[in-house]
């Protein structure tokens, strides 16, 4: 067992990245897949969804943020959510095709 002296361990940079990027795609994936097919039903239910969840999982996002291995995912869904909206804009952009 070790002894608690406030000695941290070294923030392992290249795993976590590996973990945010793909945490990142899939978050991205998912919700422009998501979105994509209520926006066929309903643009309006497509956009206040992704409102609903992104306000529901903020707080517990921001709480996680300093755990060492939720944090890589918190990044991961902080750079996938606004690329998926992104994305989804530059869709609605061009219109149906």
């Amino acid at each position: 067992m070790r002894a608690v002296t406030g000695h941290r361990e070294p923030t392992p940079w290249a795993l976590g990245l590996t973990v945010a990027g793909f945490t990142a795609a899939v978050a991205a994936t998912t919700i422009v897949v998501l979105s994509l097919g209520l926006a066929r039903v309903q643009p309006l239910l497509a956009v206040g969804l992704n409102l609903v969840a992104v306000g529901g999982l903020a707080p517990t996002l921001w709480g996680w943020r300093h755990t060492p291995v939720r944090r890589w995912l918190v990044l991961g869904l902080g750079v996938g959510v606004p690329a998926a909206w992104l994305g989804l804009a530059v869709a609605a952009g061009a219109g149906p095709g």
